[in-house]
């Protein structure tokens, strides 16, 4: 018998053909690598189960992967508690707390600043007015401190500044660590740096062997530094808390705010067309699909809830809306806090395109799709009569806050 490895052509080009079913078969056992910003990512297509047809399955139900175990009745994973009781240093992180919840990048900043904490250390979160989150504990944070109070609504820089010194003075930080976003977290941050006279690290990406790592030259070189007191740090900058949960024990400050005469008068939010906005950074997405019959229904909705209109490749390729508006893995990857699904069944290149978004409502004659499998909640009915019920809500809403304005 010879001993020469013989070439397999069909299995090499089952290997480069991504659409094949055998594809991922044939690619080597690679769970996860390095990515270009220093950043651990898993290898999404190693999900899934064999059936017992042989076929790979992937359960998106959020049950036990081939079992028989429906939603509904799947129990809940109680995550390690971490707790410090007598911090030895803190490090602050203050998020930008978008629409009063922490976003993918306020999540990465409290990863980052678990790294730096390690075992003796506490995070300690810096939050300004009220907010709607309930998840900072499974977010790695082990100090909470809310800074209430009418001066730090709005766009209130030169006020929050204030707050920020106040904590310094008494927490004493070993780092402070901000988002450096469009968002605020960008400006607060270096105008925090200039009131406590640190030359601040911006736009890092990786803190590594006492190193900061951050973009400089359009982005098209690595600054690396030794790691500063005062951090602004880029998205994916660390891998977001997931394994465990922390207490989250509110503390307060000692002493009150300097409350100083703001050179910046705060003159309200510009409204925005919410077609203009690109769908990559847009809050607030509603989304037809092949279900939706009536599409000009569909877009008095839209304008009704004040959303900005996104597409399935289906409706897309029908005309029934521009190539821009398309989501998914083959159109926009978005990462809206909310994203409505109308009519969408749930293909997988539309769901790894919202993979991102906080919250997915899903409207669907079809019970079993796998966009109602993805949801948080689902309306089973009509698209018709759901949108149109809609439309009357809105109206009713907005005339009573008119009635009590008046």
């Amino acid at each position: 018998m010879s001993d020469i490895i013989r070439r397999d052509p069909r299995a090499e080009w089952i290997a480069r053909n991504r659409l094949h079913p055998l594809h991922a078969a044939m690619q080597p056992a690679q769970h996860s690598w390095m990515g270009p910003n220093g950043v651990i990512r898993k290898n999404l297509h190693g999900i899934g189960f064999i059936g017992p047809n042989g076929i790979k399955r992937i359960d998106r139900s959020g049950a036990q992967q081939g079992g028989a175990t429906k939603r509904s009745a799947a129990v809940e994973v109680q995550l390690p508690l971490h707790q410090v009781a007598a911090p030895a240093f803190y490090i602050s992180v203050v998020p930008d707390m978008v629409g009063g919840r922490l976003s993918s990048h306020d999540r990465d900043l409290l990863g980052l600043a678990h790294q730096l904490a390690g075992k003796d250390g506490a995070v300690l979160a810096v939050v300004f007015g009220e907010h709607k989150e309930n998840a900072f504990a499974t977010a790695g944070v082990d100090r909470l401190l809310v800074l209430e109070g009418d001066q730090f609504n709005g766009y209130a820089p030169e006020q929050r500044v204030q707050g920020l010194r106040a904590v310094d003075n008494q927490f004493n930080p070993r780092h402070w660590l901000l988002p450096d976003s469009r968002s605020g977290g960008g400006e607060l941050g270096r105008r925090f740096a200039a009131a406590l006279g640190e030359r601040p690290a911006t736009r890092v990406w990786q803190v590594k062997d006492q190193e900061c790592i951050g973009r400089a030259g359009a982005g098209l070189q690595d600054l690396a530094r030794p790691v500063a007191r005062l951090i602004l740090a880029a998205v994916e900058c660390a891998e977001p808390v997931s394994e465990t949960r922390h207490e989250a024990l509110p503390v307060e400050l000692s002493t009150a705010v300097v409350r100083s005469l703001s050179r910046i008068e705060d003159l309200g939010a510009v409204a925005v067309d919410p077609a203009a906005i690109p769908m990559a950074e847009a809050e607030f997405i509603f989304s037809g699909g092949n279900g939706v019959k009536d599409w000009g229904l569909f877009h008095r909705t839209a304008e009704a809830l004040g959303a900005t209109e996104g597409a399935s490749r289906v409706a897309v390729d029908d005309g029934f809306m521009a190539r821009d508006r398309q989501v998914g893995a083959s159109g926009t990857w978005v990462t809206a806090r909310v994203y409505v699904a109308v009519g969408i069944s749930g293909a997988i290149q539309h769901l790894q395109g919202i993979g991102a978004c906080d919250k997915v409502v899903a409207i669907n004659l079809d019970p079993g799709c796998d966009m109602i499998k993805r949801a948080d909640l689902s309306v089973i009915g009509e698209s018709a009569e759901i949108l149109q019920a809609l439309i009357d809500a809105m109206a009713a809403y907005r005339n009573d806050a008119k009635r009590d304005a008046a």
